[in-house]
């Protein structure tokens, strides 16, 4: 499985920008998708995940600003992100999880500056 991100960039704060990432390879139908962060000198976190369904978890700091949603036929999930703040500057990974593996993609910067 491979994954492909895109769409990150440099925005002033309280604009807006969306993430995608396409996967390519066998996917199953039990595939969790999400979108994952990294700011510089700490560690990895989720941002947000999305089952095959439709149902998400997000984390609490991002709750009301971001939107993760999937399109299963061209096996891509998204990342909207609204009302972005400084501290939301970091390289945002794309994920897979399936079958206990974890797939990563390359990661895209985001700086959030006036």
């Amino acid at each position: 499985v491979q994954l492909q991100a895109s769409g990150g960039g440099s925005v002033q704060p309280g604009g807006s920008l969306r993430l995608a990432c396409t996967a390519s390879g066998p996917i199953f139908s039990s595939a969790v998708m999400g979108w994952y962060r990294q700011a510089p000198g700490k560690k990895r976190d989720m941002v947000a995940q999305i089952l095959r369904v439709g149902a998400a978890i997000y984390a609490d700091s991002v709750k009301g600003r971001f939107t993760i949603s999937r399109d299963n036929a061209k096996n891509a999930v998204y990342l909207q992100m609204d009302s972005l703040k400084p501290e939301d500057t970091a390289v945002y990974y794309c994920n897979l999880l399936q079958r206990g593996s974890d797939f990563w993609g390359q990661g895209t910067l985001v700086t959030v500056s006036s």
